[in-house]
């Protein structure tokens, strides 16, 4: 197997405006943050990633300022001057450091990407080579779309038929008390026949268990994690209670925790974002045992810039990656993405995976100095 040895890794601290804002049950979101990871070997090859974290501690404990900590005074330094085969080697010289998974993701992410540019392969097919005989990429990620709440039910109607209009297959909408069930009656009143499912982002808890039950009657396609964030037990005494598959998310940290839920039945599908278990190694870990056990599967995204949607679409194409993922088109979320060129819909409702070596994406160095100094602005704003 070829090797890279590393000679630096920079951390760039980005934040990019959304074109419109993104409403979960955490709150508004206005700008896209994270911190991209430039990993240079001996060889002049740049490697790049992108530590999936954000502003505040909301769907995972790790921020911007704490994944920068973590690199620079715990990570980085065990990593310079080392020789690496494969991305999993990183992974193993990071276990120093409990956690951060969303952090030293970036840094597994980059040496994926370095380690196929070495090879002059797309990352798609480095991919490839560690899955069992067959599981050859399609060449493109079938895709759906996330909607944000929206001030009405007519208006998040009036959002989801822009989206369909677009070629987006699959609609995601976001749940929370006080809007949920009505909510979605109102939105399958008015659309039938569109595949939807729906997230709650933990907003609730076993004792709403009858209330969830309720939308059994709108044929959702799963309801994703109902219940707390880190939580596997409950899900599997929610789970025989109503007929809507649960979708495991944020309890969903590494391997082990997928055979848990799969052993108590507390999980009917998986959302897989390869950052929550910490690289594509363990997602690989996590997608075989998915594909072993008949969990249907689909990859899970963070708003992420062109660097991580590109390393997604690539993971997406696998043929063990059974429904539509949260990967949506560039022009989604930004007006200028991080790289170049953008990531496009196609009518059937797929993207396609880039061709290029490594990611197949350029990055823009000049909109990383952009993006870094809207993060000062963002990060010196904030109360």
């Amino acid at each position: 197997m070829p090797s890279i040895t590393i000679e630096r890794i920079e951390t760039y601290p980005i934040a990019l405006p959304f074109k419109s804002g993104f409403t979960t049950s955490f709150g508004l979101q206005t700008h896209k943050v994270c911190v991209l990871i430039e990993l240079v070997t001996t060889d002049g090859i740049s490697g790049w990633g992108e530590s999936s974290v954000e502003l505040y501690p909301g769907y995972g404990s790790e921020t911007v300022e704490t994944a920068l900590h973590i690199l620079r005074n715990f990570v980085i330094p065990r990593l310079l001057g080392e020789t690496f085969d494969s991305p999993a080697a990183v992974t193993r010289a990071m276990a120093h450091v409990r956690g951060h998974h969303h952090t030293k993701f970036g840094i597994e992410a980059a040496t994926w990407d370095a380690l196929a540019k070495t090879q002059g392969i797309p990352l798609v097919k480095y991919f490839e080579s560690f899955l069992p005989e067959g599981h050859t990429s399609r060449g493109h990620a079938v895709v759906g779309v996330s909607i944000g709440i929206q001030p009405s039910y007519e208006a998040t109607v009036d959002v989801i038929k822009s989206r369909l209009e677009q070629g987006y297959g699959r609609i995601k909408l976001k749940i929370k008390p006080d809007w949920d069930v009505d909510f979605i009656r109102a939105v399958r009143k008015a659309l039938p026949d569109t595949t939807i499912m729906v997230d709650a982002n933990s907003a609730y808890t076993l004792d709403d268990a009858s209330l969830l039950a309720q939308l059994d009657e709108f044929d959702l396609l799963m309801i994703e994690q109902p219940l707390a964030h880190d939580d596997i037990y409950q899900h599997s005494k929610l789970q025989p209670q109503i007929k809507t598959p649960v979708c495991l998310d944020e309890s969903v940290k590494t391997v082990g925790d997928l055979q848990v839920a799969i052993a108590l039945g507390g999980i009917g599908i998986l959302n897989l974002k390869p950052a929550r278990v910490g690289g594509y190694a363990q997602a690989i870990d996590c997608y075989t045992v998915c594909v072993d056990n008949n969990v249907p599967l689909w990859i899970g995204g963070m708003l992420e810039t062109g660097i991580g949607r590109a390393m997604n679409v690539a993971f997406a194409s696998l043929p063990g990656v059974t429904l539509p993922c949260d990967i949506s088109a560039t022009e989604r979320y930004f007006a200028e993405d991080i790289s170049e060129p953008a990531f496009t819909l196609k009518p059937d409702s797929t993207i396609d995976v880039r061709e290029g070596i490594g990611i197949g994406v350029e990055v823009q160095r000049d909109r990383i100095e952009k993006g870094m100094r809207a993060w000062d602005v963002l990060a010196d704003g904030r109360e």
